[in-house]
């Protein structure tokens, strides 16, 4: 992990449990564990040390669901893999690793491997022999093969875009709907679990508790130049109205649409990354928004009618982005 400061989020997950599902070569020590308890101090996260053969793993992980019933599982490359098996529960998994049997042979992981992390048993080495990597194999074949149907919007599969490893995203996209790409590669590192795995926790929270955020709508032309480089702070701000609000990036559609909507897509999410997901609407009607702020400098297309309140951006009282994060900083989510 990073030696970055991480904030803490004391309030989401506040009371659940989170169990922890680690990768290949590691164990409940791993410092994925020690951020997730940093990030997250008012949960319990229960990271247990798995056992190498995939059979005595998966027992052991059925046991800790029906001991703990834990409200979240995040599991993580293998982790993410044997963690899509955990019917029932609500599921992150990142850069899953649903084809082990091969990342062991394409990777040259046979032979002696060194565990990353310390361990409860003391183990520091084990030997990957073709008969244990075809247990992984024959394990693989099962994912998928539970009551996909009725977890559909309980599992959220994120994969990085660098990630030279694994590439498991259309597998996932094919049986589940919430499969999201982040920037990143496969090792987990604070930028990750920050701004990637983070939001998707808020979601997961939020709906457990039932919890409506108030609505912030940003107009997308107010985030960037004309020559589409980021407006000076927008990201940071961004990144701070999401702690408290749910964030929704409006567009218009000119008459003659001709990809526009597809290359803002892609610009929002390459600027803003996970929390754009499902997030960005095209509407040239802003008077018919359900929300609570909406942060537009035009006037056009029923951004002047809108309900809400409205934060005439470049105006005097909020020329920059700064301004826009000192005046929500005082409002603390309302």
């Amino acid at each position: 992990m990073d030696n970055a400061y991480i904030k803490s989020f004391p309030d989401v997950m506040s009371g659940k449990k989170i169990l922890y599902v680690h990768g290949f070569a590691s164990s409940g020590l791993s410092g994925t564990v020690a951020r997730l308890r940093e990030l997250l101090p008012g949960a319990v996260v229960v990271a247990p040390d798995l056992p190498i053969h995939p059979a005595e793993a998966m027992d052991l992980l059925h046991s800790v669901c029906d001991s703990e019933r834990p409200d979240l599982v995040v599991g993580t490359s293998m982790g993410g893999m044997y963690a899509e098996m955990l019917y029932g529960f609500d599921r992150i998994l990142v850069n899953p690793a649903f084809r082990m049997g091969e990342t062991i042979l394409k990777n040259g992981m046979l032979g002696k491997v060194t565990f990353l992390n310390p361990r409860a048993d003391g183990m520091k080495e084990f030997m990957m022999t073709k008969q244990l990597q075809e247990e992984y194999r024959e394990t693989t074949e099962r994912c998928f093969t539970g009551p996909v149907a009725g977890d559909q919007g309980r599992v959220w599969g994120l994969f990085g875009i660098e990630d030279p490893v694994v590439h498991t995203y259309d597998l996932f996209a094919s049986h589940y709907a919430n499969a999201l790409r982040f920037h990143g590669e496969h090792r987990m590192n604070d930028s990750i679990l920050l701004h990637s795995v983070l939001p998707v926790v808020q979601w997961i929270d939020d709906r457990q508790r039932r919890r409506q955020r108030n609505i912030v709508y940003i107009g997308i032309e107010q985030t960037m130049e004309h020559d589409w480089r980021p407006l000076s702070s927008v990201v940071k701000a961004v990144r701070f109205l999401l702690e408290w609000y749910d964030v929704y990036f409006v567009g218009a559609l000119p008459p003659a649409d001709g990809g526009y909507a597809g290359r803002v897509s892609q610009w929002v999410f390459e600027t803003v990354g996970v929390p754009s997901f499902r997030h960005i609407v095209f509407t040239n009607r802003k008077d018919l928004l359900y929300g609570d702020y909406l942060i537009d400098a035009s006037a056009d297309g029923g951004s002047a009618s809108f309900m809400g309140t409205r934060i005439d951006f470049g105006s005097d009282a909020f020329k920059t982005w700064e301004e826009v994060i000192e005046y929500f900083g005082r409002l603390g989510g309302q």
